[in-house]
């Protein structure tokens, strides 16, 4: 498994950016598919994007379209969010995952390392 480490999270009004990033110690991330997910208080978790080790982004969430994205930078060995235009629905504790696998599948259980998660909160 990978020891995943999530960073960027924080408090932003709404309408603003934040860009989070995932990173792994000891290993190459550019071999796997990373996802990112999200659960807020009292809702399940969800997954937002998802990225091929290929590049191949997939969203998975209809209410982040057209104001997040998911990147990844092979010579630093990070795969990041950006999320433009924020709602307080946005609001949660952002989790960034990995696959065994080379492509996004959408299953869950696809995914088998976790990170700690980082905190995202839109208020005003």
């Amino acid at each position: 498994q990978l020891q995943l480490v999530e960073s960027g999270g924080g408090l932003v009004q709404p309408g603003g950016s934040l860009r989070l990033s995932c990173t792994a110690a000891g290993a190459i991330l550019d071999f796997y598919a990373i996802g990112w997910f999200r659960q807020a208080p009292g809702k399940e978790r969800e997954e937002v994007f998802c990225i091929s080790s290929t590049g191949v982004s997939t969203n998975y969430a209809n209410s982040v379209k057209g104001r997040f994205s998911i990147s990844r930078d092979t010579t630093k060995n990070m795969v990041y969010l950006q999320m433009n235009s924020l709602k307080p629905e946005d609001t949660a504790l952002y989790y960034c995952a990995s696959t065994l696998r080379r492509a996004c599948s959408g299953s869950v259980s696809s995914f088998t390392s976790w990170g700690q998660g980082t905190q995202v909160t839109v208020s005003p």
